[in-house]
């Protein structure tokens, strides 16, 4: 959470120069398996996350992440933390605000 408030104050900043519609991929550049993240956040919180390993659903995709090589170009923005590093990060504050956001 902390790389992505980091890349949405990049990309706020770059408005503010040049006004207009750019996308921006946020993120490592690099695809997660389900499983590598489940066991991620298992470490995170220190709990079992229940599931079921089942065959791919009809029309699921092999692998899917975004490419932040614009964002690394146009705002000076990279992911710092691992997937690791974004669970714990994710988990803290999911604890501390177990209904999300008040209001």
């Amino acid at each position: 959470m902390v790389d992505l408030a980091k890349g949405h104050l990049c990309a706020l900043e770059k408005l503010t120069e040049k006004p207009g519609v750019v996308t921006y991929n946020l993120g490592t550049g690099q695809g997660y398996s389900v499983l590598e993240m489940i066991r991620a956040l298992e470490k995170a919180s220190g709990k079992k996350v229940p599931y079921t390993i089942t065959p791919r659903r009809h029309g699921d995709i092999a692998q899917c992440y975004a490419d932040p090589s614009l964002a690394a170009r146009e705002l000076g923005w990279k992911a710092e933390l691992g997937l690791d590093a974004m669970c714990v990060d994710t988990w803290n504050w999911q604890s501390k605000n177990p209904d999300g956001y008040a209001g």
